[in-house]
């Protein structure tokens, strides 16, 4: 395999996992407030307490892989999108802080100060990579000088905004599938009651940023076009969105939870798609675009991280599951909890 198109893929690959997992525990930060006792609250944050930080490696390991692998692709979006990076990188760090911070004191207004903090920075959070990807779709004033000159206010367009809120929508009802697999009682009754409500905008949002991504980025066609097992990824993502519902009212939450990730991953499968074999595309002429062959580093480089890559992705791939396996069942509040 040509190595561009496989980095490509491996970033593509990365970009689902994080969507997967660390997509559960934003939308459980979404979900926070919904929680009306403190005893709930806590239980939402030891449900993702063990794990949310190894699900941000997936992150990290992604903008690694687009500064290896890519490097003028990374040099043209950090230094023309600063502004909006750092707000990503602020709502980050004071979503760690809340979950270390909030149970170092019993006071009320101390707890509800960083659940506020918790939940913004969920929500900021989610909605920043939602529109980074709307416009990443859409496209950005790329010169032939290989530079974005956009303000941080220019990004927030129509389209990316509806993505933005689309993957919010997509990430609380994800958020809300994780949680009932680690909840009980009154708790887990609400959330059920909000994931099956969720459901349904879930699906309506997906279809509407469906048709308008067609009509925005005919690429996303083109692509299919020419590769119809492409189309492959469009059927499993259906198949998955329906069966969230159908698994959701029997009361099948591993189910649901487990479709719920095969949709993101189908979804970050079609956005690679719509985008290939772009990284970066000017929306003011295409012969300014960046591509997986005009950005990426020389070929000894990408050679040699592929033999990382090989040797490091089993390794996470193992310490996530065994991770995920000491942490399963119901959450139990005890002395060391959050």
């Amino acid at each position: 395999m040509n190595l561009h198109v496989f980095w490509f893929i491996i970033m593509a690959v990365l970009l689902a996992g994080y969507a997967i997992l660390d997509g559960f525990d934003l939308g459980a930060g979404i979900l926070h407030p919904l929680a009306k006792t403190d005893e709930d609250r806590r239980v939402t944050l030891n449900a993702i307490g063990p794990v949310w930080d190894g699900n941000e490696v997936w992150l990290v390991t992604f903008g690694g892989a687009l500064f290896a692998a890519f490097p003028r692709a990374y040099a043209t979006l950090f230094s023309g999108l600063y502004t909006a990076f750092m707000l990503l990188l602020l709502c980050l760090i004071l979503r760690a802080l809340s979950l270390e911070f909030r149970g170092q004191r019993e006071s009320k207004t101390w707890r509800s100060v960083w659940d506020i903090v918790f939940f913004g920075a969920s929500f900021g959070t989610v909605l920043l990579f939602g529109v980074a990807a709307g416009n990443s779709l859409q496209g950005f004033p790329l010169g032939a000088d290989g530079e974005i000159r956009l303000g941080f206010f220019d990004l927030l367009t129509p389209f990316p905004l509806m993505v933005g809120l689309f993957t919010v929508v997509g990430a609380t009802l994800h958020g809300a599938l994780y949680l009932l697999l680690k909840t009980d009682g009154a708790w887990q009754q609400k959330l059920r009651t909000w994931a099956k409500g969720m459901f349904w905008v879930f699906s309506f949002s997906l279809v509407a940023v469906t048709l308008w991504t067609l009509k925005t980025v005919p690429l996303a066609l083109e692509n299919l076009s020419k590769h119809p097992w492409a189309w492959a990824f469009v059927v499993v993502n259906g198949l998955s969105v329906v069966n969230i519902r159908w698994a959701l009212a029997r009361g099948k939450h591993l189910t649901s939870f487990l479709s719920s990730g095969v949709s993101l991953a189908t979804l970050a499968a079609l956005f690679g798609l719509a985008l290939f074999p772009n990284v970066v595309v000017s929306n003011l002429d295409p012969l300014y675009n960046l591509t997986i062959t005009n950005a990426a580093s020389s070929q000894k480089t990408l050679q040699v991280m592929s033999v990382i890559a090989l040797i490091g992705m089993p390794l996470v791939l193992t310490y996530s599951v065994i991770v995920y396996r000491i942490f399963r069942g119901k959450v139990k509040i005890g002395p060391t909890s959050y």
